[in-house]
């Protein structure tokens, strides 16, 4: 493999020259010489330069495009090659929304290692958006989401079932009520997760369901994560819809409490994505490997 493929594409990916370097063990002036020689081949410029960014220029575009998939061939002759030795060697890249990665996804990792050891995951974090979008650009094989969006590229396998639950500080006065009304949400302060995450795409929805806009819920604060939402709950008393596996310890603990929401069951499912028509042998491996474990139709 051209050592300066790997270097333009980190270069590319992170379009940033000093992360490049840090990425890849070299120096800021070594991945500086390994794009000029690229440059210098092609006689053509890869990236613009103005002041401290850089961009991809037309042709930049065109040899990432080129890079990626020559990549994705070198990882499958590894993975396929390795096949004819008794263990199966190769790198498999993932992605995983935040709930996901911080709550569920651990425990898969470490059955796949112990029945693969010499394979390397890689696992990319981000929303769901973010998830799909790294699989449409190749930049992972597989990825675990929460929510199901429409996107005619990818397909989309039921994983785990979860529930999204009203949840709030154990001091917070609503918990005397027995039960909360569709109606009693308006008046309640939120916290919610930012725009392109999988929980905030399904609670839009079940909303919807029972004639309530998103937009009549009062919302204090938008967070990225869901542990900062936690945090925010225990210091506050506002109210979050939350994966019932993000809240397990609190709700142990009792320091969070789930109430119950008249007419309202949010239910949803985590799904495996991997593009349409697209399958190689390792991200079947790891797929298989799941089906088995949760008796997952494929």
């Amino acid at each position: 493999m051209d050592f300066r493929l790997k270097v333009f594409y980190t270069v590319a990916l992170r379009l940033n020259f000093t992360k490049a370097a840090t990425e890849l063990y070299i120096t800021q002036p070594a991945v500086s010489k390994h794009i000029q020689e690229l440059e210098e081949t092609y006689k053509t410029k890869l990236f613009e330069r103005n002041g401290s960014k850089i961009a991809l220029t037309p042709a930049g575009e065109i040899l990432l495009k080129h890079t990626k998939e020559i990549f994705e061939i070198y990882r499958e002759i590894d993975f396929e090659m390795s096949s004819f030795i008794s263990e199966r060697q190769g790198l498999l890249r993932l992605g995983a929304s935040t709930t996901i990665s911080q709550y569920i996804i651990s425990p898969v990792l470490a059955r796949f290692h112990q029945k693969q050891k010499d394979i390397k995951v890689n696992l990319l974090n981000g929303n769901t958006e973010q998830i799909e979008n790294a699989l449409i650009n190749k930049e992972i094989e597989i990825g675990i989401v929460e929510g199901q969006s429409k996107n005619q590229s990818i397909k989309y396998i039921p994983f785990l079932k979860d529930e999204l639950v009203l949840v709030c500080n154990s001091n917070n006065p609503f918990v005397k009520q027995n039960e909360i009304s569709v109606n009693d949400l308006k008046s309640m302060k939120f916290i919610t997760r930012e725009r392109g995450s999988g929980t905030l795409e399904v609670i839009e929805f079940a909303l919807k369901n029972v004639g309530l806009k998103f937009s009549d819920l009062q919302i204090e604060m938008q967070l990225g994560s869901t542990e900062s939402i936690k945090s925010y709950l225990l210091n506050s008393d506002c109210f979050a819809f939350m994966s019932i596996h993000a809240v397990n310890k609190e709700l142990k603990n009792k320091e969070l409490i789930v109430l119950d929401v008249e007419k309202l069951a949010i239910e949803r499912h985590f799904y495996i994505i991997t593009l349409l028509g697209k399958s190689d042998p390792l991200s079947e491996l790891f797929i298989q490997n799941i089906a088995n474990h949760y008796n997952l139709k494929l």
